[in-house]
């Protein structure tokens, strides 16, 4: 296995790819981070399901992806803050994704959730992705 230097956009371009291709479940190395992630997505309504297989040598987060009448629920989605890069934002300067019709995810100091949580909850973080 290589060693990724940035596992978050590893992961969501899995989920993309997986989507794009008509695959209805993806696998991807398991991290808190990422299954918080995936907690999101669900909760959204992009994925069905996710859980983690600890049955091999790594644990890793086995993800259903939905789709709606052949069409995957995901349309697309931007990973924001990089390696190399990253974007802090204040609760009030959260974006709205596609006026509401999309998601952001935010690394906060009171975990990873929504921009909506965010900015109800009144706190700012790193602004991991857009998902709509």
């Amino acid at each position: 296995m290589a060693v990724l230097s940035d596992p978050i956009s590893d992961f969501l371009t899995r989920f993309k790819n997986a989507s794009r291709a008509g695959n209805d479940q993806f696998l991807a190395p398991f991290s808190k981070v990422k299954a918080e992630i995936a907690r999101i997505l669900k909760e959204e309504g992009y994925i069905w399901n996710y859980e983690v297989d600890t049955s091999g040598k790594f644990p890793q987060l086995h993800v259903k992806t939905k789709f709606v009448d052949g069409t995957p629920a995901l349309t697309d989605l931007k990973k924001v803050s990089k390696p190399g890069r990253r974007h802090y934002t204040g609760s009030q300067e959260i974006p709205r994704v596609l006026n509401g019709l999309g998601i952001s995810i935010v690394s906060t100091s009171k975990g990873i959730m929504t921009g909506a949580q965010a900015r109800r909850q009144k706190v700012g973080g790193e602004l991991l992705a857009f998902v709509w």
